[in-house]
């Protein structure tokens, strides 16, 4: 998976989803040594902590996450992520959070569409439409939905598959730290997540075995992967004690899928396991 735009918690459906000072990166090309694995991931996500205050007894829910394309044709993801949480009242909370985006392979263009639900009702629409001339130049974006409005962003920023790209070339380099803008659509499509990954050793082929056997997951033991933590702050933010937004963790192979996911939001933290995943055919450039 690439990262995934997990930007509301199920515990607030209107408000969804290490520590050092870090090097920040030049924004790297697209597509250079990295190739990832079209496929359809489906992860059960099951309530890891909760903590005191936090109101939440339980959670329950499932991620089905979608990645097509290349970097020829341009990358599409799709990801529906609903889950079923219970406050300590016993009153279950059903959100649902559907994402479907377009980005092209060289980094230059990006494509949003998200919704937002709670007990089926829609509470929040996104779309919009990101663009960069070339990667020295500023990011521009027109939003549709909720609002018609235009934003400017650095040149800096990253876009979803860009920054999982940057991030695998990080890892394969042996760094153990990696920073970056994130622009993913989120909070309306007006929100840059400052990003901190730090990155553990690497793991060689057939660290897959290691894990609860899925059906069509033999494919990544003979891949490389490597453990990573990404914390998403307020940009601006000081490092210091500043705590992030949320904290994603999860194993990430070489080819772009990820295992043993752990969202931390706080207040609560949720584990997702893996249970099914379909590799696509992949898009071979130059080939209708």
């Amino acid at each position: 998976m690439t990262q995934p735009t997990l930007r509301r918690s199920p515990a607030d459906p209107v408000r969804l989803a290490p520590l050092l000072v870090l090097l920040l990166v030049p924004l790297p090309a697209m597509g250079e040594d990295i190739i990832l694995a079209p496929h359809r991931a489906v992860y059960e996500m099951s309530l890891a902590a909760a903590r005191g205050g936090s109101g939440v007894s339980a959670v329950s829910g499932r991620m089905v996450y979608e990645l097509t394309g290349s970097v020829c044709e341009g990358y599409g993801q799709n990801m529906r992520f609903v889950t079923s949480m219970v406050n300590q009242g016993g009153t279950a909370i059903l959100t649902d959070l559907r994402s479907s985006s377009w980005e092209e392979g060289t980094g230059k263009r990006f494509r949003f569409n998200s919704s937002q639900w709670r007990d089926e009702k829609a509470t929040e629409i996104t779309a919009g439409d990101a663009v960069r001339t070339n990667t020295a130049d500023d990011v521009k974006v027109e939003l549709t939905k909720p609002a018609k409005k235009d934003l400017l962003l650095s040149s800096r920023v990253h876009f979803p598959v860009q920054h999982s790209i940057a991030l695998l070339k990080a890892a394969a380099a042996g760094r153990t730290i990696f920073r970056a803008d994130l622009f993913d659509g989120s909070e309306k499509g007006e929100k840059v997540y400052d990003t901190s990954s730090i990155i553990g050793p690497e793991k060689p082929p057939g660290a897959n075995r290691a894990l609860k056997r899925v059906p069509n997951a033999d494919r990544l033991d003979a891949i490389a992967a490597w453990p990573v933590s990404i914390g998403y702050y307020e940009p601006g933010s000081e490092r210091g004690d500043q705590l992030p937004v949320y904290e994603l963790s999860f194993l990430f192979f070489a080819n772009g899928v990820s295992r043993k996911l752990y969202i931390d939001y706080g207040e609560f933290a949720l584990n997702g396991t893996l249970t099914d995943i379909q590799f696509l055919p992949p898009a071979k450039c130059g080939q209708k």
